[in-house]
Order: structure tokens, then C-alpha cells, then sequence
């Protein structure tokens, strides 16, 4: 699967998407789901939560392990994707339609300092090696 371009990207291999109200959009990355394998279960933050940028808050865990979501960029969280609570496996079928959680940023300046799709790329084709 290909890094979509129109994406920001995380070196904990979240992506994001900003939208045109101002919020982003989280989810994995298609190399992180592929790294953990068959998705069981997703904790998203809680909506009204405040997060700091790279901030633990939430889980995803596999058949094979667990791992922390960290937060793009600092914020209020303001929606969750309920849906993943009963169809984890969303992810593992499409990381880029299954998103995590949507965070309205306290400052513009920190998504700026996000990878861009190439950069991101270049960071995942290192760690397959």
C-alpha cells in the first residue's frame, strides 16, 4: 500500500488529516498495522480530553502486541471513532479510512513539524530492513 501524499505523518506511525473545520483526523499508518498484525482492540482518548504533542493516549492491540497511541499535536480531543470498539479489524482493512480520533490543535505551528508522505516513507522502508 502506498503513503497517501495529502497525509501528515508521525515517527510512531500515526497519520493526519486536516480538515477543513480546523481539526485532525488520527489513525495508524498502513506500515503500523501491518506491524502488528490482526487488530483486536483500539482505545481511543476521551472526547474533552487535552493531550500534548507526542502524549500516550490511547492503545491498539494486536494477536501479536499492544502498542500506545501518541498525540500529533496538542490539543482537545473532540470526536473518537466509536465504531472501532466493536470492529477493530477495521484498521487492518483499510488504516487510512479507520480512523482513531480527531483533535482541534492548541497551536498551527506543530503540524508544520509533521513527516510529509516521502519522509515517512523513507522512515518506514528503514525499519523493514
Amino acid at each position: 500500500m502506498t503513503t497517501p501524499d495529502d497525509l501528515k505523518y508521525t515517527s510512531s506511525h500515526e497519520w493526519v488529516r486536516l480538515e477543513a473545520d480546523g481539526t485532525a483526523t488520527v489513525g495508524i499508518t498502513f506500515h503500523a498495522q501491518e506491524m502488528l498484525g490482526d487488530v483486536v482492540f483500539v482505545e481511543n482518548p476521551a472526547v474533552g480530553r487535552k493531550v500534548a504533542k507526542g502524549e500516550e493516549c490511547g492503545v491498539i492491540e494486536s494477536v501479536k502486541a499492544a502498542a500506545d497511541i501518541y498525540a500529533p499535536v496538542s490539543g482537545e480531543i473532540v470526536a473518537a471513532n466509536g465504531e472501532l470498539a466493536d470492529a477493530p479489524e477495521r484498521i487492518n482493512q483499510d488504516p487510512y479510512a479507520a480512523w482513531m480520533f480527531r483533535v482541534k490543535p492548541s497551536t498551527s505551528g506543530e503540524v508544520g513539524e509533521l513527516l510529509d508522505a516521502a519522509a515517512y516513507q523513507k522512515l518506514a522502508d528503514a525499519e523493514k530492513r
